[in-house]
């Protein structure tokens, strides 16, 4: 493993363990270099996971898309990083457990959906309003108006 202080080749692996969702092996490693200490995330390769675009191009899943879309709609929310990370890896694991090899990029923005209502309810709406492509405010409206009454509903 490079490390990505010093570019040097030679790193030891100090301390294994799960991640904390159990998909992953966390190691913490040491440069021989120059010292330092980084940690380093080891998952298993799974088949490449296709998207189909709402354009019927296809392209290979990146969870990148997912956790820009995320953190955009929490921008300056009290959300915790830790609290984005937790919902983007229940999103993955939501679209890896339905064993597909390729997925509609509509289900996922629908998973994307359900799990960040959960997150913060304005990071819903901010998603929703570019996911959904709202072309006015009544569209705007309704939205808001199910996620009023999905949450009297819970009560």
């Amino acid at each position: 493993m490079r490390c990505p202080f010093c570019s040097a080749d030679d790193t030891k692996v100090i301390d294994s363990r799960p991640a904390e969702d159990g998909s992953a092996i966390r190691r913490r490693r040491q440069c021989d270099a120059c010292g330092k200490r980084f940690t380093t995330y080891e998952k298993v390769e799974t088949i490449p996971l296709i998207v189909i675009k709402k354009d019927k191009n296809r392209e290979t899943y990146d969870r990148s898309k997912i956790e820009s879309g995320v953190i955009k709609s929490c921008h300056k929310r009290p959300v915790s990083a830790e609290a984005v990370t937790k919902c983007i890896d229940d999103i993955e694991n939501t679209i890896f457990n339905m064993e597909v090899r390729e997925i509609e990029s509509t289900t996922i923005g629908e998973i994307v959906m359900d799990k960040i209502k959960d997150l913060d309810q304005v990071a819903y709406v901010r998603f929703a309003s570019v996911y959904r492509e709202f072309k006015d405010v009544n569209t705007f409206m309704d939205e808001l108006g199910k996620l009023l009454t999905s949450n009297s509903e819970k009560r």
